[in-house]
């Protein structure tokens, strides 16, 4: 696949492909004869991944260093893994405090119910004694 039918896939633009690969986010991948990229299956897995880990809120940092790492081979794997439990730790703690957040909003959803049914009963009370 050229980077235009890659960046469309993922909803990515060519440029942040680019700086994707510029940056290490995932491996340099594969040219034509021409020198255009030209993405293999295994570009476009890691292009998913990156994409990811990047929605996961993972670091670029981190992310580039996941993949120089993998790059080493499986002497890494101990290594690898921690990031992916760091970021794992990160993202329980993110999930924790959306989850209160949506109980806190539901709550503050619910009051404004309550005070709507009690605005429109007092309302229609004082149709009544009209």
């Amino acid at each position: 696949m050229n980077i235009k039918e890659v960046a469309q896939k993922y909803d990515l633009t060519a440029d942040t492909l680019r700086y994707y690969e510029k940056v290490g986010l995932i491996p340099a991948v594969h040219r034509n004869e021409v020198g255009y990229r030209d993405f293999t299956q295994e570009d476009d897995n890691w292009v998913e991944f990156a994409k990811c880990m990047r929605n996961a809120g993972m670091s670029v940092e981190s992310l580039s260093e996941y993949v120089a790492l993998f790059q080493k081979g499986d002497s890494t794997i101990a290594e690898r893994k921690q990031i992916l439990l760091d970021q794992q730790a990160i993202m329980a703690e993110k999930l924790s405090d959306l989850q209160a957040t949506y109980e806190r909003l539901t709550k503050k959803v619910d009051n404004y119910d309550e005070h709507i049914a009690h605005f429109e009963k007092e309302k229609l009370e004082k149709k009544t004694n009209v």
